[in-house]
């Protein structure tokens, strides 16, 4: 699948979904604290924000500015991050199951206003770097399906420039990757995250 052949986007995202949500409900307690990739969130707070981020997908589908959704979910009750997790896919889906119409729908996303399809492609790539976070920091699999991981990869090469990074560009220089590392490595080292 080349890039210029993801019409609907919506089965890769709900493969990334499906593969984060795996890596969330085997995250131990004792890991909430752990750091991240992400150097600035620890497993509790990328939890809370990858929620957030499936909320912001349905009020972009709702028409709704994404910006006006928080960045980071609420606690969790008693620390149920798989429940939160798959309860803000379940009404996501909700929201985008129906119909392809909404997909060249114009949306405002935080990085502006794009194709609802293009908003969709962009918390795919989020989700996979996320979970990839989520993954080295609690020492689970780190690589979603490469049918899944691949295609985002060659999107993001194709639209994320090498530079600038940072300000307006919320990403790190790219990492170059390590010998053998699969696409969704490849994708957090392209966003500028490294296992270090």
């Amino acid at each position: 699948m080349t890039t210029t052949e993801i019409t609907d986007p919506r089965p890769l995202y709900d493969s990334a979904l499906s593969w984060a949500l795996g890596l969330v409900r085997a995250v131990r307690t004792e890991q909430l604290t752990a750091p991240t990739p992400c150097s600035e969130l620890d497993v509790r707070a990328l939890l809370a924000h990858l929620v957030a981020t499936v909320d912001r997908v349905a009020a972009v589908g709702r028409g709704v500015d994404a910006t006006t959704v928080p960045w980071s979910a609420p606690q969790a009750p008693g620390d149920d991050w798989a429940g939160a997790y798959a309860q803000a896919i379940d009404g996501m889906w909700a929201v985008w199951r129906d119909g392809t119409d909404r997909l060249d729908r114009p949306v405002r996303a935080p990085f502006g206003e794009v194709p609802a399809r293009a908003a969709l492609m962009a918390y795919t790539s989020e989700t996979l770097v996320h979970g990839w976070d989520l993954a080295v920091a609690t020492g689970q699999d780190a690589e979603a399906d490469p049918a899944v991981a691949a295609p985002v990869l060659a999107l993001m090469e194709r639209f994320l420039p090498a530079q600038p990074r940072g300000g307006r560009i919320p990403f790190a220089e790219p990492v170059p990757p390590r010998e053998g590392a699969g696409p969704t490595e490849r994708l957090a080292n392209w966003c500028g995250r490294t296992r270090t």
